[in-house]
Formats: structure tokens, sequence, C-alpha cells
């Protein structure tokens, strides 16, 4: 596994991830345990969660797998923004919390306290402002929420940096605009992008992918198989996705040109010289096997060209 600097941080991330938030919708902790050691063995050693995954369970089985292995060998990212809060009546398979919005100094502050006891661990390497973005807010509470955490939010981030409890922040979003917006008002050290640079989706666009090079922010790339939809089982079944008649495509060029999707897909983003890591979310323990080894399959400049010729954009 090759790794790959995270901007002027000291870290280092394995090129390629684990976004650890599906392992808290698994039925069992010995099938979380499973797929994280598979990833383990893999090679990967970035790891990323959320409060929101799971309302804390990836957290917390995330943290449980990790304090098995030196705190040192491994770099842990988690989010801020989402206060879980708890609440009576729900069933007992699911966690008894709420969501509520908080994005200002305190709530910065409380997110990563609690963060700090659901994983179990000495620290936390990276912070990210979670879904911090009209889609998921509303246009009127982005507005609100984005305030707050322009006015107050990067003041907790930054405290938490200098004071060495982290060794760098960013946001973690699936919208570009809102990239943007924050990276010409405040210095981030990272972006955690979902679903917008990848094989069939070039959304992010040159503007923002020059303005990280130019500022020296290093993408974080999620969803590299847009929810499934590159994985080759899944390329032509959901003709409602608008994302869809891409992925079709796509998979025709791949199966013309004797190539597999996925291994596309991962190779795809890491080719960019302002990525510093592509992240996996299968909780599939055979399947991640797989997905990893696809980083060595030869893909010849033709066959790019034909991808790119494709992609929305």
């Amino acid at each position: 596994m090759k790794f790959r600097q995270l901007g002027a941080s000291p870290l280092r991330l394995s090129e390629i991830g684990y976004g650890a938030s599906r392992i808290g919708d698994l039925g069992s902790v010995l099938d979380c345990e499973a797929v994280l050691e598979a990833v383990w063995d893999c090679g990967i050693r970035y790891f990323d969660t959320a409060p929101g995954y799971g309302l804390g369970l990836s957290e917390r089985r995330l943290g449980d797998f990790l304090r098995t292995h030196e705190r040192s060998s491994y770099v842990l990212s988690t989010k801020v923004g989402k206060i879980l809060t708890p609440v009576g009546g729900r069933p007992s398979n699911v966690m008894p919390f709420d969501i509520a919005y908080d994005y200002s100094y305190e709530g910065v502050m409380r997110s990563f306290e609690f963060s700090m006891a659901r994983l179990g661990l000495s620290s936390i390497d990276i912070l990210l402002a979670d879904d911090l973005e009209a889609p998921t807010l509303g246009r009127a509470d982005y507005r609100r929420h984005l305030a707050k955490f322009l006015e107050s939010g990067v003041k907790a981030l930054d405290e938490l940096k200098a004071n060495g409890d982290i060794a760098a922040f960013g946001i973690g979003v699936n919208d570009v605009g809102v990239c943007l917006d924050i990276m010409q008002r405040s210095k981030l050290d990272c972006i955690m992008l979902t679903g917008r640079y990848t094989l069939i989706d070039r959304t992010a666009g040159t503007r923002l992918l020059g303005l990280c090079q130019r500022t020296a922010t290093p993408l974080i790339v999620a969803g590299i198989l847009n929810g499934g939809t590159l994985l080759e089982e899944n390329a032509e079944r959901d003709v409602s996705d608008p994302l869809a008649p891409f992925a079709k495509t796509a998979q025709e060029i791949a199966r013309e040109s004797g190539v597999s999707l996925a291994s596309a897909a991962l190779q795809f983003p890491l080719a960019n010289s302002s990525v510093a890591s592509a992240l996996l979310g299968t909780t599939d323990a055979q399947r991640i096997k797989g997905l990893v080894a696809g980083i060595k399959e030869p893909i010849a400049d033709h066959v790019w060209s034909r991808f790119n010729s494709v992609a929305l954009n």
C-alpha cells in the first residue's frame, strides 16, 4: 500500500482509505470485526467515521477495533457538526439518539469530546465539518450554520489543532459549491468530497480542482463507486438514478476493453496529485480484498480516454 502526504500536515494517508459509514448498520459485532480485519490485512491505514454513522455505533465499533493496534500505525478522521442527543421510544436495535446540527465553537468542542468518548482512543487526527451544505440542511439553515461555522466553529478547530488535539481539519461534504464557498473564506487543511470526483461524475470540475492545487488543499475522495453503481453487477440496475446512463456506458467500455469497472473507479481519482486518499466503504470482507487488488490492474491510455469522454462534467 502506498501512502500520500496530507498537504502541509504531518499526516500520511494510505492512498486507499476505509469509510466506516456502514459498519454501524451491521447486525453482528463479529461481522464488523471480520470486515475491519480484512481492511487492515489489505494494508489500509486511514479510517474515517462520524457521529451520524449508525448514530454513534460506527465510532464505537471502529474505536474498539483500532484500540488493538498501535496508535501511530493508522490515521483516523471523524466529523463535527452533528450532536447526538438522547431520545426515548426507539427499538432495541437502534441507537437511542436524534441528531442536532451545531457548527458553532461550542458545538465543535462538544462533538469532539463526545467522539473521543465513543471512540475510546487517545486522539483523533482529522476533524471534518459534516454535511455543512444546502442540499442536506436546506438553503436557509445552510446560511445560518455556515455563518456560525465561519464565526466560531473554525476558531474551535484552530484551537484544537494549535493545542495538538488534532493534526488537521476541513469539511466533509457532497456539494462542490460549498467547497468553493468556504475555501474563499477560510483556510482548510483538507476536503472530503463524496461522489463528485469519480469515474462517471466529474462535477468537482476544473474550478474546484484548480483551487485545491493553487491553495495546496488536498482532497479525500469518498463515494468513488457512486453508491455501488460502479460495481459490475449494479451498473445497469437502477434506471431512475441520473447517473445510470453514465454507469451503463462505462460498463460497456470496461467490458469491451477487458478491464474491471471497479478497478477503473478506484484508480481514477488517485491519478490526480491533489487526491490524498480514495475511500472504499463496502462491508463485504471478500469484496474489499478484490477492490484493493484492483489498484494494480493495468488500464491502457486509450481506455481512459474513452471513460473520460462519457463522464458527467
